[in-house]
């Protein structure tokens, strides 16, 4: 018998083999979700493609976990091949901190502690009762000695889903990895420089945020009264809470280091409110604050409004309700000068971070600018909320009756303003001859116009401070409040942003504004068509099959005919 073969089958089979073998060489794939969660941001590409040094990556969160942190596990993994994928210099590891006797375990546990590690701990169900279990979520990324450590889990705030918790931290895996990265391979550290000699908030109260800031900054001080002008060196000047004005030299000195591209947060208050001056005096009217610095910052985009704002979305404050023998009986009210303010804008610096903590803010205006200037408001009150113009008298009175909602009818109020583009001087075509004369023999050039460059606008500077603990005299978090004994993570996650979208040139905080959505079963619909959905699953192969066989031998038979 003489075996006839079909040229165009042999031809079909031969391309689909070479498109095999093609592909089994190339790295690509088609992101299909509608939220894009398998595709990497622009900027987090350009900055893995141009890593030039072995980087180490080990992942600590490696074992037998519930579906929700394996899911966690899983993403982490996907994520770091892909960065592999664009670079072979990131090299990948895994260890199982679980692994080994007794003591290998509590020996890892303790190196990894001693390195700054917080282990977390997790309900387990093993198939016959509940047991904790500890697990170290991290992943270590090291270039040479130096380690940077990545914190996968992200804090659960009181009353939040655990799932939305891992859907949070997943969508955050992309801007962790790249900025470990990024932060990895800088030569040198950029210097922030707070202000002083005007009533900024002293050291004590930055210490928390500095120590942060320092992982990857340099701070400093300067009074602006005593140096000649800004170094350029100077890459960030943070303006935390003045409460006396500044000078026409400061002013000068910091208006033509924003047109040499300077950056700057103005952390402006405008009225001497506090809680501390109202239990002293039983009610208090509030003094303005005259820093001198409205000017600058009209003539750049913004004006900070000499008012009070009020919000039913806020935190809560102690108030003496009774005696218990001797003994004061306090309750806790809301406290509207307090707002709780949630982002409303996909904005990468406010975007996946949970609310801001604020104290007697006011309200943020724009201005007119002679050259195009782009203005974010990247934090606005609630709709149930107003404002109060000075003079206003502050007491506790306000928290004996329930607030009437239709007086809280203003809504989305700014209390942090972000501008970027060029500025215009506020000293064009004011300054005299013989002041021009004196920059000249000094060597200094005047600009009247600035490259591109960001400023930050916010009517508080509270939110960014740390206490001090009256019994240990240590520093609290930035964001903790002392009434509610609460952490509001959001104060910390919004200002350290803010510094890092300020200072970072290469967007990588845009891979912060990715969403992985969470779409939950239709449960009813589940339980109504489980067995439709098992059928289907279960037969829909066979039947194929079975077709297939048919099909087959009926065309082999009408081309060849019976044998």
């Amino acid at each position: 018998m003489k075996l006839k073969i079909d040229k165009t089958f042999l031809l079909i089979t031969a391309i689909l083999i070479a498109i095999n073998v093609i592909f089994s060489f190339v790295n690509w794939s088609i992101d299909l979700t509608q939220d894009k969660r398998f595709t990497l941001t622009p900027s987090t590409k350009k900055l893995v493609r141009n890593v030039d040094d072995i980087i180490n990556v080990k992942i600590l969160l490696v074992g037998d976990f519930p579906p929700g942190v394996e899911r966690l596990e899983e993403k982490t993994k996907e994520m770091l091949l892909q960065f592999k994928k664009l670079n072979s210099n990131i090299v990948i590891n895994t260890e199982n901190v679980e692994e080994g006797n007794i003591n290998e375990r509590q020996q890892r546990y303790d190196g990894l502690v001693k390195e700054g590690l917080a282990p977390r701990s997790l309900k387990v169900y093993d198939g016959k009762e509940y047991r904790q279990k500890i697990i170290f979520p991290y992943v270590i990324f090291q270039l040479g000695q130096r380690k940077i450590f990545v914190n996968l889990l992200e804090a659960q705030s009181p009353g939040q889903d655990e799932q939305e918790v891992l859907e949070q931290s997943i969508s955050l895996l992309e801007y962790k990895f790249a900025n470990a990265l990024q932060k990895l391979q800088l030569s040198q550290k950029q210097n922030i420089v707070f202000t002083t000699g005007n009533g900024e908030a002293p050291l004590q109260n930055t210490v928390s945020l500095e120590r942060e800031l320092r992982k990857w900054y340099n701070t400093g001080r300067v009074n602006l009264d005593s140096i000649l002008m800004i170094n350029d060196k100077v890459d960030l000047i943070i303006i935390a809470g003045p409460k006396s004005r500044f000078s026409d030299q400061s002013k000068f000195k910091l208006d033509q280091y924003i047109m040499n591209g300077g950056k700057v947060i103005w952390m402006i208050e405008k009225l001497t409110a506090s809680l501390d001056s109202i239990n002293k005096y039983q009610f208090y009217i509030p003094q303005d604050i005259d820093t001198g610095l409205d000017d600058l910052l009209f003539k750049y985009g913004a004006k900070v409004l000499p008012n009070l704002v009020l919000d039913l979305e806020s935190t809560s404050i102690p108030q003496i309700v009774g005696q218990s023998g001797d003994k004061p009986q306090t309750m806790l009210f809301k406290w509207p000068y307090h707002p709780l303010i949630a982002s409303k804008t996909d904005h990468p610096i406010v975007k996946n971070i949970d609310r801001v903590n604020f104290n007697f803010p006011s309200q943020i205006d724009t201005s007119l600018t002679e050259l195009p200037v782009s203005k974010t408001v990247l934090l606005s009150t609630s709709k149930y909320s107003r404002v109060q113009f000075n003079p206003v008298r502050l007491n506790f009175e306000i928290l004996k009756q329930q607030p009437e909602v239709a007086m809280y009818n203003k809504g989305n109020i700014p209390i942090a303003l972000l501008l970027e583009g060029q500025f215009v001087s506020a000293y064009k075509n004011r300054l005299t001859s013989d002041f021009q004369s004196v920059l000249s023999d000094m060597k200094l050039t005047f600009r009247d116009k600035s490259n591109p460059t960001k400023q930050l606008v916010i009517s508080d500077v509270n939110f960014a401070l740390n206490l001090i603990n009256n019994r240990t005299e240590q520093a609290e978090e930035v964001g903790f409040n002392k009434w509610e004994v609460a952490q509001y993570k959001g104060n910390k996650d919004f200002i350290l942003n803010a510094i890092e979208y300020m200072m970072d040139e290469s967007n990588i905080l845009e891979s912060r504004s990715k969403e992985i959505k969470m779409r939950p079963l239709d449960m009813i619909k589940v339980e109504n068509e489980k067995v439709k959905w098992q059928l289907i699953n279960l037969l829909a192969p066979i039947v194929f099959l079975i077709f297939a066989y048919f099909g087959i031998s009926y065309y082999r038979t009408n081309k060849y005919g019976k044998n």
